[in-house]
């Protein structure tokens, strides 16, 4: 690797670095509010519901993954904070519950995702062009929205223990939950081949759709033409 490409992959990942730390922690926390709201307080007796992203790193989804990304030049950070802990059991009912809890992960990253996007034209109409940060902050806020809705769509999928695979398990029968926990014996290597094998690029046109139409419906919100 020449030392423009690193130069610009580390640019990169410092534009980067702070919204996806805000992605995978309000992730997490989506995860345990709703928990609690549910009856289960496993998280915040845990120390777990707080925005404070120190509790919530994770050595490899945190730390490791988004250093392989920027050294295998993958454009968007990708990876996970510790997940919360959730008893299921502990909630009033346990399909409504876990289906709830499931999609409160990327809902609220859905809801971080526009919310960037009005941040997006704040900073785009209100901050002068000449301001020393203005062009980090406009970057850093396009950013955010690409990773938040990257880590609803992905989150999505069907696969354990990924929230689209409880999702699954909350509205099917007993034989798709067993099958869902004998997959998730195989998990981490089927993620991992499939993040690496480019099996997800088809997730790229649902996340540049969504990006695109929160932009966009921000933008005209503000009377901002680009």
């Amino acid at each position: 690797m020449d030392t423009a490409a690193l130069e610009l992959r580390v640019q990169q990942m410092m534009i980067q670095i702070v919204p996806f730390f805000g992605a995978i922690v309000f992730h997490e926390f989506g995860h345990g509010w709703m928990a609690k709201r549910w009856g289960d307080r496993t998280a915040t007796d845990a120390g777990r519901l707080t925005l404070n992203p120190l509790v919530h790193i994770d050595p490899i989804g945190t730390v490791a993954i988004p250093i392989m990304n920027m050294v295998t030049g993958i454009p968007l950070l990708f990876g996970w904070a510790k997940p919360v802990p959730i008893n299921p059991n502990r909630f009033r009912s346990y399909r409504q519950g876990l289906f709830w809890v499931s999609m409160a992960g990327p809902g609220s990253n859905i809801i971080l995702g526009f919310f960037s996007a009005i941040l997006f034209s704040i900073f785009y109409k209100f901050i002068p062009e000449n301001f020393f940060l203005y062009e980090p902050l406009v970057k850093m806020t396009i950013a955010a929205v690409q990773i938040n809705f990257a880590l609803a769509i992905f989150n999505l999928l069907p696969l354990p223990p990924l929230d689209g695979a409880k999702i699954v398990e909350s509205i099917g029968n007993h034989q798709t939950a067993q099958i869902l926990r004998q997959v998730e014996r195989f998990s981490f290597i089927i993620l991992l081949a499939l993040l690496w094998s480019n099996a997800l690029s088809f997730l790229g046109g649902p996340i540049l759709l969504m990006t695109h139409f929160a932009l966009n419906l921000s933008t005209s919100l503000f009377g901002i033409t680009l």
